[in-house]
């Protein structure tokens, strides 16, 4: 008589098998939740950091600080409700008198800053500074002259405190 042996076979069962793909799916599944996730993050904050609100901001900061700084320590003028300002400043080195203004107003929700001839009082340009604009406040202390800007596009918020003193 000869005896059944039963051979022991190499390989997985197909138990096994069902076990090991149902977690190769739950990792696959997390890391693609991590990966969305981050992706999701790293767009907001690319957002953030690049929107119109945040450059604008940065834009009429420099704006503000360069035009004070050149202008004369005379010949300025805010609006009493301080919805503008208005600086003088020296048109080329070797001018010996006041010749030149420019003035920063906001209009239809835009920062804009009008650049003039002092002795005549004639607009020779206008540039928009920064769009987007909540609300713009000028006042002066002591020597130096502030700047509050409240940019808001619906998304993202900015606002800015800037104080420069005329040097010349």
């Amino acid at each position: 008589m000869m005896k059944a042996t039963a051979k022991k076979r190499k390989g997985l069962s197909l138990l096994e098998l069902v076990v090991v793909i149902v977690f190769v799916a739950i990792a696959i599944l997390a890391i693609g939740v991590v990966v969305a996730d981050s992706q999701r993050g790293w767009n907001k904050m690319y957002n953030r950091v690049y929107s119109d609100v945040v450059i604008g901001a940065h834009v009429a900061r420099r704006t503000f600080d360069s035009v004070i700084r050149k202008a004369a320590k005379e010949n300025t003028t805010i609006d009493p409700g301080g919805q503008w300002v208005q600086v003088s400043y020296f048109q080329d080195a070797d001018s010996v008198e006041l010749d030149r203004y420019a003035r920063f107003y906001t209009s239809g929700g835009e920062l804009k800053i009008e650049y003039g001839n002092l002795d005549t009082g004639n607009a020779l340009s206008t540039q928009t500074v920064c769009s987007n604009v909540d609300s713009c406040v000028f006042t002066t202390v002591g020597t130096s002259i502030q700047m509050f800007l409240a940019l808001d596009n619906d998304a993202e918020t900015a606002v800015v405190a800037t104080s420069a003193i005329p040097h010349n």
